[in-house]
């Protein structure tokens, strides 16, 4: 079978991420999305994310209705920081009758140069990249050719995605919403926003 592996803090899961994994199970080769929900370093403290426990949850209940997605908490029993690489090697190793591939924002192609064992991961596995809204600026730089990463493109791994419908939402906008009273229930998921506004997250 062959999955992809959409790795995220999902802080919280939003209409964004699932219209993304929706769209590589219905409109690329993909079997299935595993949701890998990134566990929050014990080294670093961020007041605005949940327990790993809380964002798993929250993605379970986004998406228990699609048999083609599913929630991974792989990472929450690897070491900190987690590598990639680590990851899909474990993965191989558990599920040797899949095939991984890594899905990821265009924004993280560019820099993917830069990723712990970058080489290995391109040789062994397949990338699914869709594109993210640009600004102004970043439209101009990749006119002018004058953009990161551009190298991967046309690598017979890389499958870019370009009609992806990908939404200028961002969790960390919906998390400002919430504090600020504003309503975000298009923004989420129905059990997701229900489970939000239960728990008073973000507020």
């Amino acid at each position: 079978m062959k999955v992809g592996l959409y790795f995220g803090t999902f802080n919280p899961i939003h209409v964004g991420h699932l219209v993304i994994a929706n769209y590589m199970t219905e409109f690329s080769d993909l079997d299935q999305v595993w949701i890998v929900v990134s566990p929050q370093n014990p080294l670093k403290k961020k007041n605005t994310l949940l327990a790993d426990y809380h964002r798993l949850a929250l993605v379970r209940v986004a998406i228990e209705e699609n048999p083609n997605l599913k929630v991974s908490d792989i990472e929450f029993h690897l070491p900190i920081p987690s590598y990639t690489s680590s990851t899909l090697t474990y993965l191989q190793e558990k599920h040797p009758e899949n095939e991984f591939s890594l899905i990821m924002g265009e924004d993280n192609l560019r820099t993917f140069h830069k990723w712990f064992n970058h080489e290995n991961i391109l040789e062994q596995h397949k990338l699914y990249v869709y594109p993210r809204v640009r600004t102004i600026q970043e439209e101009n730089a990749l006119e002018n050719g004058d953009v990161e990463g551009n190298q991967f493109h046309n690598h017979p791994n890389v499958t870019m995605c370009d009609d992806v419908p990908v939404m200028k939402v961002s969790s960390s906008f919906i998390r400002k919403a919430i504090g600020n009273g504003d309503d975000v229930r298009y923004l989420l998921t129905e059990p997701v926003y229900k489970y939000v506004d239960e728990m008073n997250f973000y507020k």
